[in-house]
């Protein structure tokens, strides 16, 4: 078929006309081109890697408006575990949801919470009795997975319509910090320095009689700038025996903080003592150097309480202090931390809370109450980690 015959077909001259008509508009400025594509959801966490006390800014984009979603984490522990959160979210007229300014209509927690997917995460349903969160190796992250659900949904519910997901790390250690195993003339630990050649402010970090050797404060306290040796005096293997009793003494402790003091990145008169649980005990006594008897206490103290403990008086124990100060002459020695609703463990900030947690099976099982309820005791850990920084900024730097 010939060029002009092919011309005259009645398919390409409608095409020819078309195109006219098209390119006239075109000119004229009358002519809008209209799609039907639409995003897909997005949900983003900014940053996706970064220290455990550091907030993250979660958001949902390219939703329908007004319309229900969950938003739900996910955490599998070393141990084997799954923890999990979730809270109900309704979108904004954009299509949107944002974590750090929209409020949570129920679920884990309500309101306006930027990181309750995290402290509010608790053992999965079907989980073992009594477990409680904590790091074993701090060189690699927790991985939280988040997931954005169709609908208000809870974590029951398994069939629910993933619309998007992102994969968070949550970091105790920084880049460049060094870690060390301590043993050495009896004292067993374990040594974070931070990046850099020193020398620093340091830190010997005590922990409770449950024992062992906990490293994960340690490793977020050298993440910001602080030399710290985390110390294990009871239920440990390299300790004397047997491992359920504390076996060192006062010299072992006095030792530990002379290791760190004298080491040579460390500045020597400025080192301090961080504890927890009957870890207070035991500064108390080392700042004293005898039996505690506060009115001798000669250096600036801390004193937390949780007003919902359920382990010790830890309201009474603050309240014999302070007087005891107060006698002594020496109460601008002393700031207290109290937070009503918060428990025992106040941990670094956006950990998840423990009411009550698993001591022993043999010969028995034991389970340990520590208190605490999960927004105000959140809330404490937040502002008690703040707190404390700007305490030891204070104190050990200036």
């Amino acid at each position: 078929m010939s060029l002009p015959t092919i011309l005259q077909l009645p398919e390409i001259r409608k095409f020819f006309t078309l195109h006219r008509k098209l390119e006239s508009l075109h000119h004229s400025g009358t002519a809008r081109c209209r799609s039907s594509y639409r995003p897909a959801p997005l949900l983003s966490a900014s940053p996706v890697r970064a220290l455990v006390d550091e907030q993250i800014i979660i958001k949902g984009d390219f939703l329908p408006s007004h319309c229900p979603v969950t938003v739900c984490s996910r955490l599998c522990s070393e141990d084997g575990d799954v923890w999990e959160a979730f809270a109900h979210y309704n979108t904004n007229a954009d299509g949107t949801i944002n974590l750090s300014r929209d409020h949570s209509v129920g679920g884990s927690y309500m309101g306006c919470e930027p990181m309750g997917l995290f402290w509010g995460l608790q053992p999965a349903p079907g989980a073992r009795e009594g477990l409680r969160l904590r790091k074993i190796n701090v060189t690699t992250p927790y991985k939280v997975h988040l997931s954005l659900l169709e609908g208000h949904v809870s974590s029951s519910v398994a069939q629910a319509t993933e619309l998007a997901a992102v994969t968070t790390e949550r970091w105790y250690t920084a880049p460049g910090v060094r870690r060390t195993d301590i043993r050495h003339n009896g004292v067993v630990g374990t040594l974070f320095l931070p990046p850099g050649p020193g020398p620093f402010p340091a830190l010997l970090d005590l922990w409770g009689i449950g024992g062992g050797l906990v490293e994960y404060r340690s490793a977020l306290l050298a993440s910001r700038g602080y030399a710290t040796l985390s110390l294990a005096y009871s239920r440990h293997k390299d300790l004397p025996g047997p491992q359920k009793r504390i076996n060192v003494g006062g010299s072992y402790f006095k030792s530990a903080f002379h290791l760190i003091q004298d080491h040579h990145q460390v500045c020597a008169n400025r080192v301090g003592i961080i504890s927890l649980s009957f870890g207070v005990f035991l500064a108390l006594r080392l700042a004293i150097q005898a039996v505690v008897k506060m009115e001798n206490l000669a250096c600036p103290i801390m004193y937390i309480v949780g007003e919902d403990d359920l382990s010790t008086s830890s309201t009474e124990n603050a309240n014999l202090l302070e007087e005891t100060l107060r006698a002594a002459g020496k109460s601008k020695l002393l700031t207290r931390l109290s937070y009503p609703g918060a428990g025992h463990l106040i941990e670094p900030p956006y950990s998840p809370s423990s009411r009550a947690s698993l001591w022993s099976i043999k010969p028995k099982k034991l389970i340990t109450l520590w208190g605490g309820h999960p927004a105000p005791h959140a809330a404490a850990q937040e502002d008690a980690w703040k707190k404390i920084l700007d305490f030891m900024e204070s104190n050990l730097r200036q």
